[in-house]
């Protein structure tokens, strides 16, 4: 029903990196398995990129704790090396596919990758990532959130988990990873 509302069958369906477009990707955006606590279970769905408290999420639930749980399955592109991206996910990740962590991440609101060519399979895949986002840290950059479940004044909702696209980039073995431009006006 979200990817109807939003009139795309998979939400965000856009490539996430318009300055290095790939030919061949594949988008994990949609329906994944969800959960809240410390303990990895998987009660609910919701639709990712967008974050729980968000009602385009499928949950619109505030007060989640400060751990929640992602978990879907793929099938690997054949490729000679496989990326997985996030786009973002708030605040501290840890990743992981099938059951090997490949990512541990810190920082909300910043892109993060992961070389998952080792652990990838050709048949069924899993992903799980943790999200940790404590409302009680004050040292965490929130910009305008609120560090309570419900805001007030000029602040907004907190945001907790995946926030931005996750994606698959399958590669050949050598392959440019990053594109760097510093104009000279000076040169003409």
């Amino acid at each position: 029903m979200i990817g109807l509302v939003l009139g795309a069958k998979t939400p965000r369906d856009e490539y996430p990196r318009p300055m290095l477009r790939r030919r061949d990707w594949v988008n994990l955006n949609g329906e994944w398995e969800f959960g809240a606590g410390d303990e990895r279970v998987f009660d609910r769905t919701i639709t990712v990129p967008f974050c729980p408290q968000s009602e385009l999420s499928g949950v619109g639930q505030t007060d989640l704790g400060d751990v929640v749980w992602y978990r879907r399955t793929f099938d690997a592109p054949p490729a000679e090396r496989l990326l997985l991206h996030l786009g973002a996910v708030d605040y501290r990740a840890t990743v992981w596919v099938n059951g090997e962590e490949v990512a541990a991440h810190e920082g909300g609101h910043t892109p993060f990758t992961a070389d998952i060519t080792r652990v990838a399979r050709d048949g069924g895949n899993e992903i799980v990532v943790r999200a940790e986002d404590p409302l009680a840290d004050r040292t965490i950059p929130r910009g305008k959130q609120y560090w309570s479940t419900k805001p007030e004044s000029i602040f907004y909702t907190a945001t907790t988990g995946i926030w931005q696209t996750v994606w698959l980039e399958p590669l050949p073995e050598r392959s440019i990873a990053g594109l760097r431009v510093d104009p000279d006006p000076g040169a003409g």
